[in-house]
């Protein structure tokens, strides 16, 4: 199955001017927007590197690439943060697809691509312990494998009270290869957000594909992984 991905907004959520338009518990609300403190992480930090990066190279697009781009923007539809339709321009395009392009390692494109949509993901098995954290996708990609890479993301560890939070889950390690082999995040993990325990055993996580030739986005997967005890071996072993 094909996603053809939308390259804004897919429901209400999101800020802008002083509102922020979200869901929780299945309802849809509006409140004034939060800000947040100075503070900014080194993934923050990466991340702002990246659209400043892209915000110059946008700059030094010719007249005629510039063009191409917002030709290409006006079949794109995207979905404000109250959840009307809307325009994007060849900048937000550029900006979006280069993005992920940069995020798995690779350069960005000066003329736009020719969008094809991007296979979505497996499940997967996941497995956590106190001393492993392994993942492995169901299945591999059918169409076009060698320009996919697959992006895993993981929310902090979260209390037993905590039913969902998919919304809480960020990039863990690099970009991996779309292959059914068993990836371990341990030391991702517990680097970016710490050892899950008894008392925060949940871990929402999300994973997707992106192509590196395009930046196309596939649709997400989802998925909570629960630490469990580590399987003791046989006794007779």
């Amino acid at each position: 199955m094909k996603y053809i991905p939308s390259i804004a907004f897919e429901e209400m959520s999101g800020s802008a001017k002083g509102v922020t338009a979200a869901k929780t518990m299945g309802r849809k609300y509006i409140r004034n927007r939060g800000y947040g403190g100075g503070t900014r992480t080194a993934a923050q930090a990466a991340v702002k590197s990246v659209f400043k990066q892209l915000s110059q190279g946008w700059k030094s697009l010719t007249n005629e690439q510039i063009l191409a781009w917002n030709s290409l923007a006006l079949s794109q539809a995207g979905r404000s943060v109250l959840g009307t339709s809307s325009k994007i321009t060849g900048s937000n395009l550029y900006m979006r697809l280069n993005y992920w392009i940069v995020y798995c390692g690779g350069d960005a494109l000066t003329a736009p691509p020719t969008l094809r949509g991007v296979e979505a993901p497996s499940g997967a098995a996941i497995s956590l312990t106190a001393d492993a954290f392994t993942f492995t996708l169901d299945s591999e990609p059918t169409e076009n494998m060698a320009d996919l890479k697959l992006v895993i993301m993981a929310s902090a560890p979260q209390s037993n009270g905590v039913t969902r939070a998919y919304s809480k889950a960020v990039g863990i390690g690099t970009p991996k290869e779309a292959v059914s082999e068993e990836y371990d995040l341990k030391a991702d993990y517990d680097s970016r957000h710490g050892t899950p325990n008894d008392a925060a055993p949940k871990v929402f996580m999300k994973w997707f594909f992106v192509d590196t030739t395009t930046g196309e986005v596939s649709g997400e997967q989802m998925a909570l992984a629960q630490l469990t005890a580590a399987t003791e071996p046989d006794a007779g072993v």
